[in-house]
């Protein structure tokens, strides 16, 4: 166990290629590597060993029981405990949880972003600062074309078909709905440049204040 003050946590969100990852990684580098963790939501699916190869790709990866939110919460609650958690790793072309975990070591700030971050309230309830990334769908889609094929050998007919059955439904339920329990609604992703420097700032605050 580490002796350090409470982190502050960070909830990033927003659709599939809405560019909360670049959010996160613009806040991310502003801080010192020894002071600042990030926790991606989508290391929490639900291991699927008991599931055939055929069985896991039919997962709808966009619905909230997809995710393993109890064991992120626990993580969660551990690194504000000041303890080291093992983070999982997910393997997206086998649709399934590797063996090996990640060692992610408690720290003075921890970003925790996905697309839905804001929609289990438990986990919801624990953030200091909430943000939402709000990006037009046109740009979202294009976004997640390019890196499904390029990242997990995709091909566009698959994530097409998937984005207008699954994606877009879901979130129109649960995604878009969840911005209503933002602090902070970023608009342009990663390029709001003042939005940035605005959310660095109250996060300098919040560490001075020692919340």
């Amino acid at each position: 166990m580490y002796n350090m003050r409470k982190p502050v946590l960070i909830g990033i969100t927003g659709g599939t290629g809405s560019g909360k990852s670049t959010i996160a990684k613009e806040i991310y580098k502003n801080f010192s590597e020894k002071c600042i963790a990030m926790i991606e939501q989508d290391s929490y699916y639900k291991d699927q060993s008991h599931l055939t190869f055929e069985e896991r790709i039919t997962t709808n990866y966009d619905h909230p029981d997809a995710f393993d939110n109890e064991l992120l919460v626990e993580h969660l609650n551990l690194l504000l405990k000041g303890e080291v958690i093992n983070k999982p790793i997910y393997d997206f072309e086998k649709h399934n949880r590797r063996a090996e975990t990640i060692k992610v070591y408690p720290k003075d700030i921890v970003i925790v972003e996905g697309i839905l971050v804001l929609e289990d309230m438990a986990l919801r309830n624990m953030l200091d600062i909430k943000i939402f990334v709000d990006t037009d769908a046109d740009v979202r889609i294009i976004r997640r074309l390019l890196r499904d094929m390029k990242e997990r050998g995709r091909t566009v007919d698959s994530v097409i078909t998937q984005y207008l059955e699954v994606v877009r439904p879901m979130h129109m339920q649960f995604v878009d709905p969840s911005k209503r329990y933002a602090d902070i609604i970023i608009p342009e992703g990663g390029h709001n440049k003042v939005a940035i420097d605005v959310i660095v700032g109250n996060i300098k605050q919040l560490l001075q204040d020692g919340k």
